[in-house]
């Protein structure tokens, strides 16, 4: 499931925002655990969205600023007519580079000297901007009053004496006057300022006021006129007391600022260690100076939308960097990539240059990811007297990427720059790097990952306990079937691991043609079944003894599930009333919401949410086949809806025969963060341990209970998309019922802004939750990734394996919006410019210098030094071809009419829930060679390197093989695994000893297949055999799929032809599927030449 967050207009409410949202607004107070009380008071409205709560504020001083951005935010005024002739003092300034248009600015941020170019691979300044409200050089500048760099403003000149040699005046050049009635233009460093600060109201449409008019501000607004110069040399440190919090004297920060480097140097501040790939940063690839002539300011009335003033055009080069915090970031803090794992570990610095990367950024986050064995468990924080320290304008959590200034008074947010007190109780001096003396001892301040037990104000009703809600079709299908034999003895065997206890409460529903309740009250000796025939006018009997304590009511539960069985044993009927039953279901529970299993066989026919066939052979293989892959009616959108504000998510369990409308069924699970789980033909002894597995598996997980979610970035970036099983609330708010260590989300992350504001973007997701022990707790996942300006710095950063899983999910969203051509055409364009980006490298593309591409009718006129097919693929990108072909051919995305709409969307609810690796190996299985396997093969291994074993006994697995059907041998026995399903694929020649030695048989002739089990124990090649099995199934865990292993004899065309779908670097006669491997990778290497090849289904 995806969602596209389009801005909502200037002055559109909460609710409104909702409403574009296309869902019906939740009911008023209804967060479901969460508090959302009014922003606090000087803070935008979206601050007060951007949290789950508002704990109470926290007090600053006069000195704070308002918006909380600007060059020195929060320094004491400077005393009167200081601001002048601290501009006529003379100084040296080292010379600029040739062609950058002056000298440059360097602005003071708490109390240091900093260059504006001190951020990581930054683009130079733009010769029509200055920084941090300097004038830019060769232009006359109206000097504004001595007041104008107030304390509300911005920051005034350090004082004389404080180590900070004096400023020089820089050449001027006359301007001409402004039309009459217009305020003079600003330095290019205010209006910078102004477009990173976002719609904010800074008076004067971003120009200085008239000498002696006083000031004006709007919220969170930044004064400052015209400053000079400021040489590239760090405070000294002062020798001075400490003093302790709440006074407002000045203190400098040490080592906050990295010498040495030249005036306005892309890359300073760049730490090659931090990127991942080949890329590394060296001097001689920075971009050339900017060039080109000075740009005029916008004429009256032209700005960008909410009053802001447009940005200076971007002919001169890129505008200059507001990175005026982020300095002392400790790279090696990183989130495991279990948790979070990023499509690129370097952002592009500029709008520009991430169209000329084509890298598709983002990330794919599992927020409760379980530790592994070696692994510490995630640290969990008490709040103490200062409570959960946040942002006091976005809500961001303080993390271990703050800046602390003013000796540890205050803080710098990471996320928007606001300067925020630090709370008495919270206080700490800093060392000598500027980092907290007690930063080692806090999680929260040295951990990527942690928790917070939320306090009291974090909730709008105590925590409710864990609730388990089975509605289970009853009908003469299921009987036959034997699913509701697995059902009740998968549910047995699972109440003594179920979380919660003493306090889980269970409850039973059953419908056929009517619908069953089951009284479960302690102190009867068996369940009493009341039956309501009256689909249209439900009631609810006795609803106080329908959900029960499962220990308090334990002898009645177990007597019910040992007869369930056999209670319905001689139905006849064949009808099924699901939407009924789910109405009654979600009145017993939505008074404390929790989890609704749900387990269906048949088509619903009766009462609400009846669904008819709708499959049409006709249309599959075409692009009207997506009809069939969307819900049918909205009746099931609607109730999911209803459920997910009640808390209540469902996993739904499928066993159909015949068609049953998954795509209608699936709108449930989707948007109340449920799973999905389908079984076609399902039979007991073939299918129950794989369901069984599959079930205990999602009753007895880590769960998380009335959650909700929110992922924040840093300002100049913003996340455009969601992917995942969610209801989305507001804009950006993800409601879910529950969240499980399984739960997967994937975003879309894009530039807000033409240059990116910080030499490092912060990504903090935030999972507010009731576990099952009754607490509520939020889960803090923070991770910082650097910037750069070079092209081959953010290419050579890209994950491979995390940028295929991103494009599965927008193709998706794709696919289901438009038709599978589009979808397919995406990934294969996607893949095309990446790699053709990957080759042109850090070459520039206009005279200027900026990062931008080439004209579109110049695109393949470019001279080149030979062909493009000669230039090798970075070695990060090596794989994406194969991943991309993969995934074109993949049954959720592959044309034909051999799949069945059913088959198809399940894939694709897989496909959306699953985390990097689970969508690796399910789109490129890998296929194992038995019959020659080593004899270590099968054994547990301690030297084996990680990529050959699996498993928690790290078992050695067999020799991998491509995907081909030239690796496979008629004497040879192979086993293809894609985390959903295995495939043993047997040759009709294969050695009777081994065929005994794993199936009972001496020969394949004349045996049905469908009949053929692997034993288990025996014999020394099927013990192997099996403990490589079970080790590949506890690497899949993540998708609760417990893969069941399909036995497929060389020349059965129906099961054959399945497994065949899997060897993609085969071509193959469906639609879209006509590429072979070495096909396709010419044709990427060729860069698409001739438009991109159209795979019509």
């Amino acid at each position: 499931m995806s969602y596209s967050m389009p801005p909502p207009p200037p002055g559109a409410s909460g609710q409104q925002q909702q409403q574009r949202s296309g869902f019906p607004p939740p009911p008023p107070g209804g967060s479901g655990g969460m508090m959302m009380p009014p922003p606090p008071p000087g803070a935008s409205a979206s601050a007060g969205a951007g949290g789950f709560a508002h704990p109470p504020q926290m007090t600053t001083t006069s000195g704070g600023i308002g918006g909380g951005v600007g060059v020195g935010a929060g320094m004491p005024p400077p005393p009167p007519g200081h601001a002048a002739r601290h501009q006529q003092q003379p100084m040296m300034m080292p010379p600029p580079p040739p062609g950058a248009g002056g000298a440059v600015a360097a602005s003071a941020v708490g109390g240091m000297g900093r260059s504006v170019g001190g951020g990581m691979g930054m683009p130079p300044p733009t010769p029509a901007a200055g920084a941090a409200g300097a004038a830019p050089p060769a232009m006359m500048m109206p000097a504004g009053p001595p007041n104008v760099l107030g304390a509300q403003g911005g920051m005034a000149p350090p004082r004389m004496g404080m180590g900070m040699p004096q400023q020089q005046q820089q050449p001027m050049m006359m301007m001409p006057p402004p039309p009459p009635g217009q305020n003079p233009q600003s330095g290019g460093g205010a209006t910078t300022l102004n477009q990173a600060m976002g719609n904010m109201n800074l008076g004067g449409g971003g120009g200085v006021p008239p000498m002696g008019a006083p000031k004006q501000f709007g919220m969170g607004g930044i004064g400052g006129g015209p400053a000079g110069q400021q040489p590239n040399v760090p405070f000294q440190q002062q020798p001075m007391a400490i003093p302790p919090p709440g006074q407002q004297q000045l203190q400098q920060q040490p080592r906050m600022f990295v010498p040495g480097a030249p005036p306005a140097a892309p890359g300073v501040g760049f730490n090659p260690a931090a990127v991942s790939g080949p890329g590394q940063f060296h001097p001689q690839q920075q971009p050339p100076p900017p060039q080109g002539m000075m740009q005029h300011p916008p004429p009256p009335g032209v700005g960008a939308p909410g009053g802001m003033p447009m940005p200076p055009p971007g002919v001169g080069g890129p505008q200059p960097s507001m990175d005026i915090f982020q300095e002392n970031i400790d790279h090696s803090i990183q989130v495991p990539k279990r948790i979070l794992q990023l499509t690129s570990s370097v952002i592009p610095a500029s709008a520009n240059l991430a169209h000329v990367t084509k890298v598709p950024l983002g990330a794919v986050i599992r927020p409760l990811a379980p530790c592994k064995a070696d692994e510490e468990e995630v640290k969990v924080v008490q709040p103490g007297a200062a409570g959960i320290v946040r942002c006091k304008r976005c809500r961001t959590y303080i993390n271990a990427f703050v800046t602390f200034l003013e000796n540890g008074r205050r803080w710098r947010c990471n996320i928007c720059a606001q300067l925020n007190e630090v709370p008495a109780p919270y206080f700490c001096h800093l060392d000598e790097e500027g980092r907290r003396r007690d930063r080692d001892s806090r999680p929260e301040l040295s951990e990527g990952v942690m928790e917070f037990i939320a306090p009291s104000e974090y909730m709008v009703r105590p925590p409710q306990p864990p609730s388990y809600f089975f509605v289970i079709d009853v009908s003469a299908t299921s009987v036959r079937s034997g699913m509701l034999h697995s059902v009740a003895k998968a549910i047995s065997a699972s109440l003594d691991s179920m979380p919660g206890s003493p306090r889980t409460q269970v409850g039973f529903i059953t419908y056929d043609d009517s619908v069953h309740y089951y009284s479960l009250k302690s102190g009867l000796s068996n369940p009493q079944m009341l039956v309501v025939a009256d689909l249209v006018e439900l009631f609810v009997p006795v609803p106080d003894d329908l959900l029960v304590n499962l220990q308090e009511s334990r002898e009645v539960i177990d007597a019910f599930l040992q007869n369930l069985p056999t209670m319905f044993q001689k139905t006849t009927c064949q009808s099924s009333c699901l939407g009924p039953a789910l109405k009654a279901a979600f009145t017993v529970t939505k008074h404390i919401g929790g989890k609704m299993c749900v387990f269906q066989s048949v088509l619903p026919t009766l009462g609400d949410g009846t669904l008819v066939p709708r499959e049409n052979i006709q249309i599959m293989g075409t692009p009207d086949e997506v009809k069939l892959l969307r819900p049918a009616q909205n009746w099931y959108k609607e109730t999911a809806v209803e459920f997910s504000r009640a808390q209540i998510c469902v996993d739904m369990f499928l066993f159909p025969h015949a068609y049953i409308d998954v795509a209608s069924l699936a709108e449930l699970p989707k948007i109340t963060a449920g799973t999905l789980h389908t079984y076609p033909g399902f039979n007991h002894t073939a299918d129950g341990p794989r369901f069984e597995s599959e079930l205990s598996r999602v009753l007895t997980q880590h769960t998380a209970f009335e959650a909700v979610m929110r992922i924040r970035c840093t300002r100049g970036m913003k996340i455009s998309n969601f992917y995942g099983n969610f209801f989305i609330r507001g804009s950006d708010l993800l409601a879910l019922p529950t969240c499980t260590s399984d739960s997967v989300f994937a975003f879309d992350l894009v530039h807000d802004e033409q240059n990116v504001s910080s030499s490092v973007v912060t990504v903090q997701s935030a999972l507010l939750y009731t576990s099952t022990e009754g607490e509520r707790r939020i889960r803090v996942v923070t991770q910082a990734i650097p910037v750069s300006s070079l092209a081959s710095e953010v290419i050579g950063s890209v994950d491979a394996d995390a940028v295929s899983a991103l494009l599965a999910k927008q193709a998706l969203d794709v696919g289901i919006k438009t038709n599978l051509d589009n979808a397919r055409n995406k990934m294969q364009q996607a893949c095309v410019e990446l790699i053709r980006a990957s080759k042109e490298g850090d070459k520039p593309r206009t005279v200027s210098g900026y990062a931008a591409p080439p004209p579109q009718h110049m695109q393949h006129q470019q001279p080149q030094q030979g062909s493009e097919g000669e230039k090798p693929i970075p070695v990060n990108l090596k794989l994406l071809p194969l991943y991309t072909l993969a995934l074109m051919k993949n049954v959720a995305f592959r044309g034909g009419t051999d799949v069945h709409p059913d088959e198809r969307i399940h894939a694709m609810n897989l496909l959306s829930g699953m985390g990097v690796t689970e969508t690796k190996h399910f789109v490129y299985p890998r296929m194992f060679s038995l019959h020659d396997m080593s004899p270590s093969a099968g054994l547990p291994s301690n030297d084996a390197p990680v990529e050959s074993v699996c498993g928690q006994d790290r078992i050695l697995l067999p020799r991998v093989l491509n995907l081909t059907v030239d690796r496979l041998a008629s004497n040879g026995m192979f086993l293809l695994d894609n985390g959903v399903d295995m495939y043993l694929w047997v040759g009709r020649s294969s050695d009777p000893a081994i065929l005994n030695a794993l199936f009972g048989i001496n020969s394949l002739e004349g045996v049905d297949m469908s009949q053929v089990r692997l034993q288990k124990i025996g014999n020394d090649f099927a013990s192997r055999l099996n403990a490589i099995v079970s080790a590949l199934r506890e690497d899949d865990t993540p998708q609760n799929l417990f893969a069941k292993v399909t036995i497929v004899r060389e020349g059965d065309h129906g099961l054959e032809s399945r497994f065949f779908w899997h060897l993609i670097e085969d071509s193959a006669s469906f639609s879209g599927g006509t590429f072979s491997y070495e096909d396709f990778m010419q044709f990427v290497n060729s860069g698409g030449q001739g438009g991109p090849h159209v795979v019509r289904s």
